[in-house]
């Protein structure tokens, strides 16, 4: 049950000239964009650990999630939001042949920390025996750097920041998480109450 990243958010949209101006790193010079990979790597990475806390998606980008059974044949949720469409449902033989599903029989509720694919009438359809389902979904708050919140924006350059300050640090500081970008992102953090989520 792993979410795939299918589209990855192209180096366009990462606001990296914003990442400069946070840092006050020199401009005007010829080699200015000498450091342009290296704080996308920076970006990127602070973006997924940002989304891996709090279970949401920034940019929008396409994913597939492949499941063995569903956990509510009338209802499952979707392992992270904001979702905006789901594009498929197929059925995967234990063959690896692939059936798509008619797009009548389900449909997403875009329940903003919650979303869930539902049947339209009865059940969602069937799991081949010994197979598989893979949902293909399109998540995120919108495709442009200017469409994610406010504070997550701002998390997302300052946790890029502590990166690329710490990015010679053999110390461990890398891989935490200051505690100004832990105060942005923990109210979109889900709240997840018993042993199944």
């Amino acid at each position: 049950m792993m979410l795939v990243e299918e589209t990855p958010v192209s180096d366009a949209v990462l606001p990296v000239a914003q990442l400069k101006e946070y840092l006050r790193l020199a401009t005007g010079f010829a080699d200015d964009a000498d450091q342009d990979g290296l704080l996308s790597r920076h970006l990127r990475a602070a973006m997924a650990t940002i989304e891996a806390r709090i279970g949401k998606i920034l940019l929008e980008r396409d994913f597939s999630w492949t499941l063995r059974a569903w956990r509510d044949p009338r209802r499952q949720l979707l392992p992270a939001a904001p979702v905006a469409a789901i594009t498929h449902v197929t059925q995967v033989a234990q063959d690896g042949r692939e059936t798509p599903t008619d797009p009548a029989a389900w449909a997403l509720v875009a329940d903003g920390p919650h979303p869930a694919l539902v049947a339209r009438a009865g059940l969602l359809p069937a799991v081949p025996p010994h197979g598989a389902v893979r949902i293909g979904l399109l998540a995120g708050f919108g495709p442009e750097w200017s469409d994610l919140p406010a504070d997550l924006a701002q998390a997302s350059l300052m946790l890029a920041a502590h990166h690329y300050d710490a990015r010679h640090d053999l110390g461990g500081a890398h891989g935490r998480v200051p505690a100004g970008v832990t105060a942005l992102i923990d109210p979109y953090r889900v709240l997840r109450l018993g042993g199944r989520a």
